[in-house]
């Protein structure tokens, strides 16, 4: 990113964006594996939980190496000072208690106590996700005009990348021993960026930075592409690993 000719302060807030994993990219990959037939591990969902802070927290470490090393006015950054606030609000937010607090209710009731709520929470999961899915699409098409004002390195970022993050993920689960389908979830979680929990982490630890370009490369880019192109390919090239 910064050879790309963005800020300090811009690269390191882009890169919190795609350090951080998609909840709702990893719903609509385990929704294909899942009308595919192919299985994956139970416990997946806790990797979104453990994968979602560490790229937030790594973006506002590398705002203060990179300010720092500019020398840049401490202002530059956004007022960082605040660190341990920030870190509270990253590693406690709305979207990390629920979570884990969905886990622990999870593994406290168990599947006997799941199955009478299932109707209400669990059947109509695809649904509720097409409804989320047409308004992300909405809010994504919207900032498409931005991509003007950002010209094609940011485009060539956006849809160039993933793919390349998600092979790195594919590997790492592969190197573990991961069957197919938790191949396929480490390829889908790596290759998402955040456009829920970062920019709402990153709004607060670096205000300075140019909010507008991340969400639009995060959420008009590499949202839909990995929603269309990305979990279909990441799927067929897993596939073809995994029987390899």
């Amino acid at each position: 990113l910064r050879v790309l000719g963005l800020r300090a302060i811009d690269a390191a807030s882009m890169a919190a964006h795609y350090g951080s994993v998609s909840v709702v990219t990893f719903a609509v990959g385990l929704a294909y594996l899942n009308s595919k037939g192919i299985e994956t591990s139970s416990h997946a969902p806790l990797w979104v939980a453990v994968m979602e802070a560490p790229g937030i927290v790594a973006g506002i470490v590398l705002a203060y190496w990179f300010v720092k090393d500019e020398k840049a006015n401490k202002s530059e950054a956004g007022g960082l000072s605040g660190l341990r606030g920030v870190m509270h609000d990253v590693l406690f937010g709305k979207s990390i208690l629920l979570l884990m607090g969905g886990l622990f209710v999870g593994a406290v009731m168990g599947e006997d106590g799941v199955a009478p709520i299932a109707p209400l929470f669990i059947t109509p999961f695809k649904g509720v996700l097409a409804l989320f899915l047409l308004e992300l699409g909405l809010v994504a098409g919207a900032r498409l005009g931005d991509l003007r004002r950002y010209g094609i390195r940011l485009i060539a970022f956006g849809v160039c990348v993933p793919p390349v993050l998600a092979m790195l993920g594919m590997a790492g689960a592969r190197a573990l021993g991961l069957g197919v389908g938790d191949m396929v979830i480490f390829a889908v979680l790596a290759a998402s960026a955040s456009y829920i929990a970062a920019p709402t982490a990153m709004r607060m630890a670096l205000p300075k930075a140019n909010a507008a370009l991340s969400i639009t490369a995060s959420l008009g880019l590499t949202f839909p592409f990995n929603i269309v192109v990305g979990v279909p390919l990441y799927t067929s090239i897993a596939l073809w690993w995994g029987s390899a």
